[in-house]
């Protein structure tokens, strides 16, 4: 399966369930780490939610006061979280994020493990560039060694010392906190997720 055709699918599985993911995402309790990530943030600072998804995060972020950027790669998913949010939010990949230091912190909350491994260091590099020096970038993985199509979308699971691995090339970075957690969905408290705290050298 060739790299546009992994995106593709992922994306296509999005568009076709996109209201069915909303209503199961948009009200699920994340207020522990959503408060971990802000606390790292200046009152009123720049946030870009990367891949964005239902819009629950945004919407949360911009309640606190602060001013929140959105994109996602599925436009109806775009669509409901631009209604629900209230912002505009962009239709756009990963790939095309190509800010210079314009953010505070990057929110990358179960977003970017539909990237294949090989392409997630220079997806990390082009937040990396996109954050400010001394800002911060959140993202989490689902805890394992699996990389492969399940359910109709491309994941790749991680553990630490993959992780680790992976921002080796990218001397810019500090990892500030790592932890596992269970996952918050009703029923799904088994799934084990990697939460990764990352900043920016200054």
């Amino acid at each position: 399966m060739s790299d546009k055709n992994t995106t593709n699918e992922t994306l296509n599985y999005y568009n076709l369930i996109a209201k069915e993911f909303a209503s199961d995402t948009v009200s699920v309790a994340f207020q522990e780490i959503q408060d971990i990530f802000l606390e790292q943030i200046p009152l009123g600072g720049k946030i870009l939610d990367f891949g964005c998804g239902s819009g629950r995060d945004t919407y949360y972020f911009r309640n606190k006061g602060y001013d929140v950027d959105a994109i996602d790669g599925s436009k109806e998913l775009c669509k409901i979280a631009s209604e629900y949010t209230g912002i505009s939010v962009k239709k756009m990949l990963f790939e095309e994020l190509d800010s210079v230091e314009e953010y505070d912190g990057i929110w990358a909350c179960a977003s970017i493990l539909h990237v294949e491994k090989k392409k997630l260091p220079d997806i990390i590099k082009k937040m990396t560039t996109a954050t400010k020096n001394g800002g911060v970038i959140y993202t989490s993985f689902k805890y394992g060694d699996f990389e492969g199509v399940k359910n109709g979308r491309y994941f790749t699971y991680l553990t630490e010392e993959n992780f680790e691995e992976i921002i080796k090339a990218i001397p810019e970075l500090t990892i500030e906190k790592l932890w596992i957690s269970s996952d918050v969905r009703i029923e799904r408290g088994k799934e084990q997720w990697l939460n990764i705290m990352l900043r920016k050298r200054d």
